[in-house]
């Protein structure tokens, strides 16, 4: 079984073996470029401190998208490529990708006429690869569309086309493509120092989390790609290195479907403080963000701040019917963004103003680092990410696959409705599974659509390893409700324990630890 642990340690295991490329870091872009180099026939290893998308990852706005924010800011660059990667991305993963509907209410005129002929120009840039042309639409169609808006001064709204995801989701996606390819992709392995001869990187010292060991790991070239823990991994290679990203803090609520009443989602061009704001129909909820907030210290559990919670509950309430509250609040999560300002250091630059194209460099020592952009263009990084690669270690040159290879799952009619979409092809093995074992059928909590198949499918053949990475990333449960994931805890205990032969003590410290970490998505009202 190529996803069983004991099978890629083993693979890692003889210190004779070179890779041609470590990757560091297991988020959209560390997978990207894992899945790019072993579709290109390379050896290659990727190794993540902790889950998959542990991070920024599995903590955006579950969009695939353009960015109109970016148009407006006359990046059309960043827009022409995300749009491209946008069709490339739902080609590649029709069951995790969808075309959603945005709209726009204006309570000016003159906002829709600007807004109209702005995502005009969106669609245009789009080309071939347009998910739907935008319009502007009466008064009356936008109400009916979302009953909940707030009428009062309403003119007109514009309809426009962007894509929805589920970032944990197409992690696992990807990290499932790579072992495919040939790759092998390893998490709880923490890289805590790297190795050179004659100056230049040759490999990396690596931690097994789970057992203490440390391993050697030889290398031709090492990428790293730990979003905004990079600065950690150029120190390794140059303690004197100075910061080379800004993290900024996004947070989301989420809310009861009904906040929204809608399938169609809901953009505000712009708040108080100049951002988009999103409220968007997703797994049968609402999410609504995001913040953006300068952080000067970047931490695994990043915590939402009680001003970014009041500001998306303020700015909710002023264009909702149904004005939600801090009790209604099901779930709340913050993730950093890793961005890259142009110039070192940052200034006084705005973080909302910092572009999100991407950052490549090399340094000296021939440590690639590659940071910035957005899960959009994850494959686009990647496949520079991995040209360069090429350059730095004297490889053949080898063209990327990437923008037509299927990723696991492919499935190209999804039933959206059915709360196994995610799966795509491995829906059906899920399904017969749970007819198998009627008690893997039954629901894990009755709030919430997922049941204890799911929990072996995903510690079987998914590398799922702890309650957390179960709750949280192979299901959404902590995202979609924090107090009913914290009530599955122990179920999914038992059937972790049994799946990886761990005791009752393991119960006992996984419940404990969840607990913990689930704390942090609660609201107090």
């Amino acid at each position: 079984m190529r996803t069983k642990r004991e099978f890629l340690v083993n693979q890692i295991s003889d210190p004779a073996t070179v890779w041609d490329i470590i990757v560091i870091g297991g988020g959209a872009t560390g997978l990207g470029v894992a899945v790019d180099a072993s579709s290109r026939g390379f050896k290659t290893l990727l190794l993540e401190q902790s889950d998959f998308a542990k991070g920024t990852s599995s903590r955006s706005t579950k969009l695939v998208h353009g960015g109109v924010r970016y148009l407006a800011q006359g990046n059309i660059g960043l827009v022409i490529e995300a749009l491209r990667e946008r069709g490339i991305l739902l080609n590649n993963a029709p069951h995790l990708v969808r075309n959603e509907k945005f709209i726009i209410p204006n309570y000016t005129w003159l906002n829709g006429i600007f807004y109209s002929v702005g995502l005009s120009l969106y669609d245009l840039l789009a080309g071939k690869r347009s998910f739907g042309r935008s319009r502007i639409i009466s008064r009356k169609e936008l109400i009916r569309r979302i009953p909940n808006i707030r009428q009062e001064g309403l003119k007109s709204g514009v309809l426009y086309h962007d894509g929805q995801f589920d970032d944990a989701r197409l992690a696992v996606s990807l990290a499932i493509t790579c072992l495919e390819q040939g790759g092998t992709t390893i998490n709880y392995f923490r890289v805590s120092g790297l190795t050179k001869e004659e100056g230049k990187i040759n490999g990396v010292i690596a931690n097994d989390l789970e057992t203490g060991k440390s391993y050697m790991l030889k290398a031709k070239t090492v990428v790293n790609a730990t979003g905004v823990f990079v600065d950690d991994i150029l120190i390794m290679d140059a303690p004197e290195a100075g910061p080379m990203v800004r993290p900024s803090q996004g947070v989301h609520l989420v809310f009861d479907k009904s906040f929204l009443g809608s399938q169609d989602a809901l953009m505000i061009p712009k708040t108080k403080d100049g951002r988009v704001l999103f409220a968007i129909p997703w797994h049968d909820r609402t999410l609504v963000g995001t913040t953006d907030t300068p952080i000067d210290k970047h931490q695994p559990e990043p915590r939402a701040l009680e001003e970014e919670i009041r500001f998306i509950l303020d700015t909710a309430g002023i264009y909702l019917t149904r004005i939600p509250t801090r009790k209604d609040v099901l779930s709340v999560f913050a993730g950093l963004r890793p961005l890259a300002p142009a110039k070192p250091g940052g200034g006084n630059q705005k973080t909302k103003e910092i572009s999100r194209s991407h950052k490549l460099i090399v340094s000296p020592s021939g440590l690639i680092t590659i940071t910035g952009g957005k899960w959009t263009t994850y494959r686009q990084m990647a496949e520079d990410t991995v040209d360069r690669a090429i350059l730095v270690g004297g490889f053949p040159h080898r063209i990327a696959v990437t923008r037509t290879l299927s990723l696991h799952g492919f499935k190209e009619s999804v039933e959206w409705t059915d709360p196994f979409f995610v799966y795509g092809s491995d829906a059906l093995a899920i399904k017969t599974m749970a007819k198998e074992n009627p008690q893997l059928k039954e629901r894990l909590d009755p709030r919430l659509p997922y049941i204890g198949a799911e929990v072996v499918w995903a510690t079987r053949y998914e590398m799922a390893r702890t309650i957390e990475d179960l709750l949280a990333r192979r299901t959404r449960a902590l995202f979609l409700d924090a107090r009913a994931a914290m009530e599955m805890a122990p179920a999914v205990a038992r059937l972790m324990a049994g799946e990886l032969h761990k005791d009752e003590n393991w119960e006992k410290e996984q419940i404990l630890s969840f607990l913990s970490i689930a704390k942090n998505y609660l609201v107090d009202g």
